[in-house]
């Protein structure tokens, strides 16, 4: 959830959210699983009743991770301070856990409910990840690649953050290409096709170049990591607001 979209939340949830931190110590944000990213959950409250980070899980049911997160929740209550680079046993009945930190550049692609609580203060978190079944991490080699898009890593690759390949081919025009103009149209199509789009280019303007050359020459493209199949954004220059509306095809 992005930061700006505190101001849709409805009273019911704000409401929800303060009467279950103060109630129960944290609230746990639920999100399901789109056509093209994953389910996910977090911690409301961990950082401002017990001093510790939040705790950020993805790729299960939201039933799961609601339940990984309460016991995450009932150990620090009870005084445990969640550790990083160790593996925990007991969160599930196999699988191995760890816990990553979260670099402060994601907090709003995924806390929006946790930075409107916290009054846009800063704040840190963690990032449950749990194992294969053959308890192999995503850091780890041969790690099951059927769970690879399911729990996206948020201690590395601030610098590109969607989940296709950095030297997967993607569409440009020759205008951003030889003229360094500015990308101000992306569209992600529904058979996994992106295009990155200068708004004056031809059909035979069109060149094929690795999707982090676009990243690394804009970083403000990072933006749309979670644009959805069939979706496109349009913005007017650099630094002005994307504008997400669904593909139309003209025949």
């Amino acid at each position: 959830m992005k930061k700006d979209e505190h101001k849709h939340h409805d009273k019911e949830t704000e409401k929800a959210i303060k009467e279950n931190v103060k109630k129960y110590g944290w609230y746990i944000a639920q999100f399901f699983a789109t056509d093209y990213l994953p389910s996910f959950a977090y911690t409301i409250g961990l950082w401002k009743n017990y001093g510790h980070p939040e705790i950020i899980s993805f790729g299960f049911t939201i039933e799961t991770l609601g339940a990984i997160l309460n016991i995450a929740g009932e150990k620090i209550k009870s005084g445990e301070a969640i550790r990083t680079s160790h593996a925990y046993q007991h969160f599930f009945n196999s699988a191995k856990i760890q816990f990553i930190p979260v670099q402060i550049e994601y907090l709003p692609d995924y806390f929006g409910y946790g930075i409107w609580y916290n009054k846009d203060k800063p704040f840190p978190a963690l990032q449950l990840v749990w194992s294969d079944r053959y308890d192999r991490f995503p850091w780890e080699a041969d790690f099951e690649k059927e769970f690879i898009y399911r729990q996206p890593l948020l201690d590395r690759n601030v610098d590109f953050k969607f989940r296709e390949p950095r030297n997967l081919a993607v569409a440009t025009t020759r205008q951003w290409a030889d003229l360094n103009k500015p990308i101000l149209c992306v569209a992600y199509e529904e058979d996994g096709d992106w295009q990155f789009l200068t708004g004056d280019q031809e059909p035979k303007d069109i060149r094929m170049v690795a999707f982090e050359q676009l990243v690394l020459r804009d970083k403000s493209l990072n933006a749309l990591f979670d644009l959805g199949y069939g979706e496109e954004a349009n913005r007017s220059a650099v630094g002005g607001k994307w504008t997400r509306s669904k593909i139309v095809n003209e025949y």
